[in-house]
């Protein structure tokens, strides 16, 4: 075999058995999780994020779950879909899986991220804070990574808030 069979074959092995004393891949962090699914981690996805990680441990499901179910309401405008990319890092959900949706709202008061537990029926909805809003409504380009750093280091209250029905 040529050379770079040979290699190819040697990656490909070390990759699927594992190597012998390798340290296993470090687990990406929220900001890192919430770029690969969004392109950035500014603060509107941050906060999709944070409210799809509380989300998970409130309806007691892990990242990745089948069994949940995540709708998202917002106007068709950048900021407020960014919410929608968030959740999908944090839980996992995606239009593929059939579990993740998009509705369009009237108006960016009406923003929330349903997420639901398809078995219990058991299910959340989430908005953006007031305060959230008000802080982060028209953040400069330049300036959104700075911004969803802020964000990841809030407490809930300023970044979400259960929306009554």
């Amino acid at each position: 075999m040529p050379l770079r069979r040979h290699l190819l074959l040697a990656v490909t092995l070390g990759f699927t058995l594992g190597c012998a004393g390798a340290k296993p891949a470090a687990t990406p962090s929220a900001l890192e999780r919430v770029a690969l699914v969004h392109g950035g981690a500014g603060p509107w996805a941050v906060a999709g994020y944070r409210m799809g990680d509380y989300a998970l441990r409130q309806l007691g499901l892990p990242r990745g779950s089948f069994k949940l179910e995540v709708i998202h309401h917002s106007p068709a405008k950048v900021q407020y879909t960014c919410v929608a990319d968030g959740a999908a890092a944090a839980t996992g959900a995606s239009l593929g899986k059939l579990n993740l949706s998009l509705v369009t709202a009237p108006s960016p008061e009406d923003v929330a991220t349903t997420f639901r537990n398809r078995d219990t029926g058991q299910s959340l909805t989430l908005r953006p804070a007031a305060s959230f809003v008000q802080r982060f409504r028209d953040i400069p380009r330049e300036k959104l990574g700075e911004a969803g750093r802020a964000v990841l280091t809030l407490p809930d209250a300023e970044v979400f808030e259960t929306a009554t029905p």
